[in-house]
This record gives structure tokens, sequence and C-alpha cells, in this order.
């Protein structure tokens, strides 16, 4: 074998480095294990999804006769839609689950963020303690708290309104412990640059720290914004005037008195997943960013 001069230069530990021939750069028996994991795993989700679409595009009939085919013997049909959307005002459920959703998702994006700063920034009386409360009311289940919230609401007088909807919502332990996290990470020079130009705490945290968590601040935005759009048991308790209710709950008071028709059902659970679809779509980049910089994937 003939060595060139430019190989004699080149360190024994740097050859052993480069790939073998015929094999590709990067593989390795774990990524792939990991990418098949996955695959089974978005197989497993996707599946059922599918086959909700699938029924719903049924007649009634095919969808209750348990055949396991994708498409009826009666072929496509979009009857379930036209049912459910001539039944029901789902253009006025559709935004007020748009309106109450962005509302809550401001108010709690605001809270969450000012609160997290605190805890990072500041040094108070009392901060180690409230912080372990904080992180304590993330194991609470929300169901816990529905019966006392309810009686809040009644006590206030906002029971069948929409901040009797929005305002119970607002609080979310899990997203300030999340920005938190990030705000840990902002390095502390640049605050104290900016103090010495004579910048106030708060122009600190409108001009330096949320213009760098624009990331995270657009992932707990969407994360907040999707749970309240998918939010069912607190708006079926609080809300009770159909001009009111939020898409989820109103759809369910078009199912059919005549037993359950499997092909409205699925066609309800399709428009009301079919926005977050849409929002997933659009911010993805932006969802998958902030799940790389937060406690959600690890640094």
């Amino acid at each position: 074998m003939t060595i060139t001069a430019t190989e004699t230069l080149v360190a024994p530990e740097a050859r052993a480095r480069r790939p073998r021939p015929g094999r590709r750069a990067g593989f390795t028996w774990g990524r792939a294990l990991a990418f098949l994991s996955l695959l089974i795993l978005a197989i497993g989700w996707l599946l059922p999804f599918l086959w909700a679409i699938a029924t719903a595009f049924k007649t009634e009939t095919d969808a209750a006769s348990g055949d396991p085919s994708w498409i009826g013997p009666s072929g496509p049909t979009i009857d379930a839609f036209v049912s459910i959307l001539s039944q029901g005002n789902v253009w006025v459920w559709a935004w007020n689950s748009l309106w109450t959703s962005a509302a809550v998702t401001l108010i709690t994006v605001a809270i969450s963020a000012l609160a997290a700063y605190a805890f990072s920034r500041l040094d108070f009386s009392g901060r180690r303690w409230l912080f372990v409360l904080i992180i304590a009311a993330i194991v609470v289940p929300p169901q816990v708290l529905i019966i006392p919230l309810f009686y809040e609401m009644l006590a206030f007088d906002m029971v069948d309104t929409h901040w009797g909807l929005i305002l119970p919502q607002v609080i979310a332990p899990a997203m300030v412990f999340i920005l938190k996290q990030f705000f840990d990470q902002i390095p502390v020079e640049l605050e104290d640059a900016a103090r010495v130009d004579g910048a106030s705490r708060l122009r600190i945290f409108w001009s330096i720290a949320l213009p760098l968590s624009r990331p995270i601040l657009a992932s707990v935005a969407i994360f907040v914004f999707i749970g309240a759009w998918n939010n069912f048991l607190w708006p079926y308790l609080v809300i009770n005037d159909t001009t009111l209710m939020t898409l989820p709950v109103g759809l369910q008071t078009v199912i059919s008195a005549y037993g359950v028709q499997y092909a409205q059902v699925m066609a309800q659970a399709v428009l009301a997943a079919l926005p977050l679809i849409v929002v997933f779509m659009i911010f993805q980049k932006q969802i998958v960013k902030g799940v790389a910089t937060t406690g959600f994937g690890g640094q």
C-alpha cells in the first residue's frame, strides 16, 4: 500500500476516526433503534386519527356496522359534517373558543413571564418557599380545584360569563417553572450593563429579557392556547348559555337523540381538532425550537 505525504501528516487518531468505506457517516445502531421506535409510536398515534377521519366520512349505517374497511360499502359522504353544521351554532362556538383561548393565552403568558422573571432575578423574602409552592402546584390535578373555583365564580357572579370561563385558566404553574428555567440561562452581565446605563428593572425585563425569550414565549403561548382550546370540563360546568359555549362543549349538544351516532361523533372530533392542526403546522418550528430550549426536551 502506498502512503502519500498528506496521509503521513495525519495523526493516527484522526485516521481512526474516519468513516469506514461503505459506512454512512453518523450512522449508529442506537440512532436507528431510536428512529424505529419513534416511527412505531407515530404510526400508533396516527392510525386512530386516520380511522376517526375515515369514520367521519361514512354513513351512520356503515359506521355502526362494524365493517373494518376504511371506506364503507356506501362510499364516502359528508352527511355527518352537514348534520353537525346544520344542527348547532358551530361558527359562534368556534369564535368563542378562538377569542377566549387567545385571551387565556395572552393573560397567562404575561403573568407567567412576570412571575418567572421575579423568581429568576429578584431576591425577596420567602422566595424559595414560594417557588416550592409553585412546583408543588404543578402536581395538583386541575379536577381537584373544580368545585372551589365554581363556588368562587358563583360568589363573583361570573357563572355564564366569558370572564368566568377565562380567569380560572390563566394560572399555569408549569409555565412559570419553564420560563424561570429559561430566564436563568440569560447572562446576568447583559442586565448589569443596562443597569449601569440607568435602565430600570421593568425596562430591562421589557427590552432585554423578553426579546431574548421569544422562542420560549412562542412555545408557551402555543401550548397554553392548545390547552385552553381543548379544555372541556371547566367550560362545560361554568357555561350553560348556548351562545357562550366553546366548540368542544357546543358540539356535544348536537348529538342526536337516537343513540350514539358514530359518524357524527367522529365528525365532531375532526372539527374540534382541525384548528389545532392548522396552528401546529404554522408554528411547528417555534414549537420544536422552544421544546429544545426548555425543560420539555432538556439541554
